[in-house]
């Protein structure tokens, strides 16, 4: 997972060559929607970005839309407007949903963000289908169960082109790492494992490259407990004022631009996401996978695991079965 979004921004000649791709954004005007939006705008692989929410798209996408690279920007609001941002998309991206505020846990989120993921895959099932879906919504660990049981209920559910947006983990896990072991980050890669909130969140530091000897067993704990920590620190250092929403927006950009360079055909593209797996006895499972032209090429294994990483694999477990279990039974019972 290399900084190759900012790469391809800097180079927009390759925009010429690549195929027509439509990205919808859903939820496009709130506090990811918005950074999302504008870094979407940036990627020359998006030829035409769709950006919907039940208010104030219509400024985003005018603001986004003045930007001069190749996506042509349309804004849609309201229920109404969805089918209209949907059809004919080959990514769609749902930060849509609340944030956390202070106190708040995952599971606070969930009665509202879960009503509002069920209605908006509805709404996928019906226009495109085929799409490739990113949630980025939390509790993903809840929410991507959600949209399975949607998506069969529809008869369109391809468990390849279901995303869980954990590429955040990965990201903090690559930024504190670097600081730590002092080495250069943009040549830092960290497997992150297992789900997308507190314990479930499992980075495999002992498979960190570059490889580093500086590090003890007790700076291996605390980068873990950092990287499972991550969003709580940055709700408590915007006091009240919001969440993680700008290295979320960045994060969402690199997994939508590893998406779509994955269905332009480009090799070996792997990133580590929240999709349905066989890895574990759970039936989703975040990990390594490899991406192509049909989404999921490849659920990638966990390789070998340090002693304190199959303990927290196994401490995990419980929690996570208990969230998509949750997801399911919302689905299911609504």
């Amino acid at each position: 997972m290399r900084p190759s979004l900012i790469r391809s921004i800097r180079s927009f000649s390759s925009s010429s060559s690549s195929p027509e791709r439509k990205v919808a954004v859903l939820g496009a005007a709130g506090g990811i929607g918005q950074p999302l939006s504008l870094l979407m705008k940036l990627n020359p692989l998006v030829s035409s970005l769709s950006l919907y929410d039940i208010a104030g798209t219509p400024g985003v996408a005018a603001d986004v839309s003045h930007i001069n690279t190749r996506a042509q920007v349309a804004g849609f609001v309201g229920e109404e407007q969805l089918g209209k941002a949907l059809e004919g998309s080959d990514v769609v991206i749902i930060p849509a949903g609340v944030p956390r505020k202070p106190g708040m846990t995952r599971d606070d989120l969930f009665n509202i963000n879960a009503g509002i993921v069920k209605s908006l895959c509805v709404a996928i099932a019906k226009y495109c289908p085929n799409a490739l879906v990113n949630m980025i919504s939390n509790p993903v660990n809840s929410t991507v169960p959600i949209a399975s049981e949607v998506f069969k209920k529809a008869g369109t559910y391809d468990e390849k082109k279901l995303f869980g947006v954990t590429t955040l983990d990965v990201v903090r896990a690559k930024t504190f790492y670097a600081g730590k072991a002092k080495v250069p980050v943009e040549e830092v890669n960290v497997p992150v494992v297992g789900g997308h909130a507190g314990i479930t969140i499992l980075p495999l530091f002992s498979q960190a490259t570059p490889a580093s000897n500086a590090l003890a067993d007790e700076d291996l704990k605390a980068l873990t407990k950092r990287t499972q920590d991550g969003g709580t620190e940055v709700v408590e250092a915007k006091a009240g004022k919001g969440s993680a929403t700008l290295s979320m927006a960045y994060a969402g950009a690199i997994f939508a631009d590893a998406c779509l360079k994955g269905l332009n055909g480009v090799p070996d593209i792997v990133e580590c996401s929240f999709v349905q797996s066989t890895i574990t006895e759970l039936p989703f499972f975040a990990s390594k996978v490899r991406l192509g032209k049909n989404g999921v090429e490849e659920v990638l294994g966990l390789g070998s695991l340090s002693d304190y990483e199959k303990q927290g694999l196994e401490s995990l477990k419980p929690e996570l079965k208990s969230s998509i279990e949750k997801g399911i039974k919302f689905a299911q019972g609504n």
